[in-house]
């Protein structure tokens, strides 16, 4: 009886794997738990003694949509192990689940987009993302109306995105009817135009989706497999790594989108009759001792972080790919000098080297990002020097130097486009590890000037008030936390999506 009950469990497990819904549900419901049971213990004000009306229902309505997936997960999975699908009874809890993003739960909102379709292709879930983006920058865009003004370019900037969304919303049933396996009907190359000048936007899963369907519609064989959509197909298997991308795009869109509907004053400007105000509707992360609204510079702090990461890494890897590729290729003497160039500058400390570029030319956005894209060439170097001396002596390097291939054709053509893959892991966490120097360099007064807004500054000055007024450092250091998480998510994904071994 034991071992048939155990090869029971085992083939029911194998069913529910086959389902998209089960994962997505159980997500959902424990993600929005965790958020709602975070948020009671937000409820209670210490300094007034009283309980806060608007955490508390938030709260309640988390929970409450986690109790919903939860039982369409119930209910799923146990017409999956009956009759290996779900019914559509079931599946229209998906429109109950779906309409919780209008109180910013993206994981219910997803799950219940995932549990109405039946059929899902890559193309619907880049969708389902891509909407949720865009529907979350406008609800945070919304919480202005609670201020006593807007910047001028408020309800232009809102009317934009609405159309945006709008948008991305006829176009969730569109790519579910008109996309199959490797071919999309031609009648998608305009909606993919549309899609990939909407990623205007910062919204990063429109131009993913806008390329896919364009590349899918014009192929002329739909049974050649395309390899980066492979690449894609299993980086959306995995939950975390695809959330990390999902927190990237918002954070990288909503940074774009503050131009139009954030006001900057708020940002920068001193209101010494507001200063130190508990969080409120009108500002939603509380004001510092400047009077200055936490929230809006949390918002246009999150511009200086992903632009310096983004950028210090680009620099790192453009420097460090020519470096390690001669350094590889050539070996001898020119791979002595270039190396033991870089191991000098890899036995000074991690911060030491930026901060006395800095010292030196001043402190500048361009020049820490300088400075850390400095830093970091040696880590990339050495990774596409492994990878090029273990294909160099390859059997198609081979054959290309019997064809009478130039070096700089072995090394562009041949060589590095097959290195890419720990490359590409190791910038995604490498701009996380860039996010997180910028703020501590800011922290510790070598960074981003003062006044401007930056997580590290707004952190350094909500740390003297930890004791009377936390949430000047909570939120602050939350958002670096949950980037660099974001980063390492999705880095980790890459890790699996490009090894051969987990195909």
């Amino acid at each position: 009886m034991k071992k048939e009950s155990f090869f029971v469990k085992k083939a029911n497990q194998r069913k529910l794997k086959r389902h998209q819904e089960p994962s997505v549900l159980a997500f959902g419901a424990g993600a929005s738990g965790i958020v709602g049971a975070a948020l009671a213990l937000m409820i209670y004000d210490s300094k007034t003694g009283t309980i806060s009306t608007v955490p508390l229902l938030i709260s309640l309505l988390f929970l409450v949509e986690a109790a919903i997936a939860l039982l369409a997960l119930l209910l799923a999975n146990g017409q999956i192990i009956k009759h290996n699908e779900i019914s559509r009874p079931v599946r229209l809890i998906g429109v109950l689940l779906a309409v919780t993003i209008a109180n910013g739960n993206i994981f219910c909102s997803l799950a219940g987009l995932i549990l109405l379709i039946k059929k899902k292709n890559l193309e619907y879930q880049v969708g389902c993302y891509m909407l949720l983006v865009e529907v979350l920058i406008l609800l945070v865009s919304c919480l202005n109306f609670f201020k006593p003004w807007v910047c001028d370019t408020f309800f232009l900037g809102m009317g934009l995105l609405g159309a945006v969304a709008a948008i991305h919303l006829i176009s969730l049933p569109l790519v579910a009817a008109y996309v199959k396996g490797n071919r999309a009907d031609k009648k998608m190359i305009p909606l993919g135009i549309v899609l990939i000048l909407t990623a205007l936007t910062g919204n990063l899963f429109s131009l993913l989706l806008g390329v896919l369907l364009i590349r899918k519609a014009l192929t002329k064989d739909d049974h050649v497999s395309i390899s980066w959509v492979d690449v894609i197909k299993r980086l959306f298997r995995s939950q975390m790594a695809v959330l990390g991308a999902f927190i990237i795009v918002f954070l990288l869109a909503l940074s774009i989108c503050a131009n139009l509907t954030f006001d900057y004053g708020i940002a920068v400007d001193n209101d010494y009759s507001m200063i130190l105000q508990n969080p409120s509707l009108v500002y939603p992360f509380g004001t510092d001792d400047y009077g200055r609204c936490v929230f809006t510079r949390v918002v246009f702090g999150a511009r200086i972080s992903l632009t310096v990461g983004i950028f210090s890494t680009a620099i790192s890897i453009v420097v460090g790919i020519l470096l390690g590729a001669i350094a590889g290729f050539y070996s001898g003497a020119t791979d002595n000098v270039i190396m033991r160039i870089l191991d000098v500058f890899m036995a000074i400390p991690g911060l030491l080297l930026p901060i006395a570029i800095i010292a030196a030319f001043g402190t500048s956005t361009a020049n820490i990002t300088f400075a850390l894209g400095v830093g970091a060439i040696p880590s990339y170097a050495r990774t596409i020097r492994a990878s090029v001396l273990q294909l160099q002596d390859s059997e198609f390097v081979e054959a290309a130097r019997a064809c009478g291939a130039k070096d700089n054709i072995i090394i562009f053509k041949h060589i590095l486009p097959n290195s890419m893959a720990p490359l590409i892991i190791r910038a995604t966490l490498g701009i996380g590890a860039g996010v997180t120097a910028v703020s501590s360099l800011s922290y510790l007064g070598l960074g981003i000037a003062p006044h401007i807004p930056e997580w590290g500054n707004i952190l350094k000055a909500g740390s003297s008030y930890l004791e009377s007024n936390p949430y000047m450092a909570i939120f602050p250091g939350f958002a670096i936390v949950i980037l660099v998480l974001a980063f390492n998510f999705l880095g980790d994904g890459f890790r699996d999506a490009l090894d051969p071994k987990l195909k």
